[in-house]
């Protein structure tokens, strides 16, 4: 069911977690408007701003998303969605979660909610995220940037390639600088990304499994079921993810003494 403006309003609520959660009503977001607030954007204007981060991002995705109670976007009296500037902080956030951290969007509702209510969720694996830092654009850098913030040499990132652990690139996004950073930590234990081909044909088997999985979603060629794809397709890598690291765990468990 889905909770009211005030819910999900607290008085120690983040300021801009409050205000993405809030759902407002067509005549308040007037009176806003007319108080000053920057405007409400369409659909299109917020694909706009969102598609060169999250190119995949469309607006069946962005009815799903509200179906789910993730955002929640005002009305006009025609019928039409409009978002505000928290609007698209929020949703940003969700594309985020979803794209970064492979997580469900019943997992990510039960962050939000616990963000909205004051409280400093983690993620499942024990990952506190801030606000600001989810919410901000990707960075990018140039092969030299790169190796600088990753503290690594430009001979580990060729090996890195080459190994098929980072893709080959003009320009790299925070996942090849966290990967990046992870093979310099390795290496200082002997480990190289020559030692690692393994993981890309793990990954490539696991891609399988959720192709496998999807296909009776896929036949569907509509709009939505093509989001819902997506998403179950997020939720199944979730799940796989959990049980490599239980695995993981477990059996370093027997090496300790």
């Amino acid at each position: 069911m889905a909770r009211s403006a005030a819910e999900r309003s607290t008085p120690h609520q983040p300021a801009a977690h409050q205000a993405s959660a809030q759902q407002t009503t067509t005549q308040q977001r007037a009176i806003a408007r007319a108080g000053g607030e920057a405007p409400l954007l369409s659909i299109g204007q917020v694909l706009a701003r969102l598609t060169s981060e999250f190119p995949d991002v469309t607006p069946s995705k962005l009815r799903f998303l509200e179906e789910r109670q993730l955002i929640f976007p005002s009305r006009t009296e025609s019928g039409y969605r409009k978002f505000s500037q928290a609007d698209v902080d929020r949703l940003r956030f969700v594309l985020k979660m979803q794209r970064d951290h492979y997580l469900p969007l019943k997992v990510i509702r039960g962050y939000l909610d616990d963000l909205d209510a004051g409280r400093d969720p983690e993620l499942p694996g024990g990952s506190t995220i801030a606000g600001p830092s989810i919410l901000s654009t990707e960075r990018r850098y140039k092969r030299d940037e790169l190796v600088r913030e990753a503290g690594a040499t430009p001979q580990l990132l060729n090996d890195a390639v080459s190994s098929s652990l980072v893709a080959a690139a003009d320009v790299y996004g925070d996942d090849s600088l966290i990967v990046l950073r992870s093979l310099v930590e390795l290496q200082k234990s002997g480990i190289e990304p020559r030692h690692l081909r393994g993981f890309r044909a793990a990954a490539e088997r696991e891609l399988g499994l959720i192709e496998s999985a999807l296909i009776p979603v896929a036949r569907r060629k509509d709009a939505s079921s093509r989001a819902k794809a997506g998403e179950l397709a997020r939720e199944i890598a979730g799940q796989l993810e959990i049980v490599r690291s239980s695995l993981i765990r477990s059996a370093l468990s027997r090496l300790e003494p």
